[in-house]
């Protein structure tokens, strides 16, 4: 059993950059993969990011690649995603899941309750 709590949401200006983290419970989250998921306002949830157990492999949406990356600190039991060069349409609630490595959310056994990212232009 996993559970998840994300942080680092706020209020940032375009061009701005945000870090944002998913503390996991359990001694066993060395051993998930761990996704960013995020969530506009009227649309569904969408697949951002994912980083294999090792932190080796990770994988992008196509639209985000270059801007947001993820990463992990197993010994913290720790996740990131850091966003820079944000926009008003990544403004969403960013999820943390476990337990998937493809980009639909039934691949993930675990979810977190999101944080809200926010982006004025």
């Amino acid at each position: 059993q996993v559970q998840l709590v994300e942080s680092g949401g706020g209020l940032v200006q375009a061009g701005g950059s945000l870090r944002l983290s998913c503390a996991a419970s359990g001694r066993t989250f060395s051993r998930y993969s761990m996704g960013w998921f995020r969530q506009a306002p009227g649309k569904e949830r969408e697949f951002v990011a994912v980083i294999t157990w090792s932190g080796t492999i990770t994988r992008y949406a196509d639209s985000l690649k270059g801007r947001f990356t993820i990463s992990r600190d197993n010994a913290k039991n720790t996740v990131y995603l850091q966003m820079n060069s944000l926009k008003p349409e990544d403004t969403a609630v960013y999820y943390c899941a476990a337990g998937g490595f493809g980009v639909y959310e039934w691949e993930y056994s675990y979810w977190g309750q999101g944080t809200q990212v926010t982006v004025s232009s």
